[in-house]
């Protein structure tokens, strides 16, 4: 038996009793089974409202799944180390955050950013240790 069914079975006992309205205890009675059913309602929307999420979790679960299949890497596949060379990403730790952000050479040319983490602004010199000609510009 559901709540609200049993609210209803509750109700008609209490008609058919035929409690009185006027009385101390009659309206406690009263009071209690009304309250009961506008809890019984509540009870019904949150439920309601709880299976709507639930709905939208799944159509969002399976968007992130579609996701995750086009953007992760799949170990079965043929991953070219090449494409993913460490000289091409560095590593800056926030000295605030201390989150680990991977930047490129053209993002330290910048020579400043903004953590995506704290949002702590981060100023770096990128000095090359190479013979290429980026110390005479």
């Amino acid at each position: 038996m559901t709540i609200s069914e049993k609210i209803s079975y509750i109700k008609g006992l209490a008609e058919g009793l035929k409690l009185d309205d006027t009385s101390k205890e009659g309206k406690i009675l009263l009071s209690i089974i009304d309250l009961l059913d506008d809890m019984v309602d509540e009870i019904d929307a949150i439920d309601e409202a709880c299976a709507e999420i639930g709905e939208q979790l799944d159509a969002v679960d399976e968007d992130l799944s579609l996701l995750e299949e086009d953007f992760y890497y799949d170990d079965d596949e043929d991953f070219d180390d090449d494409d993913y060379s460490d000289e091409d990403v560095y590593e800056v730790e926030c000295p605030n955050c201390h989150d680990i952000i991977y930047l490129d050479e053209a993002m330290l040319e910048e020579e400043e950013m903004v953590c995506p983490n704290c949002n702590t602004r981060l100023e770096f010199e990128f000095d090359c240790d190479c013979d290429c000609d980026k110390d005479a510009e």
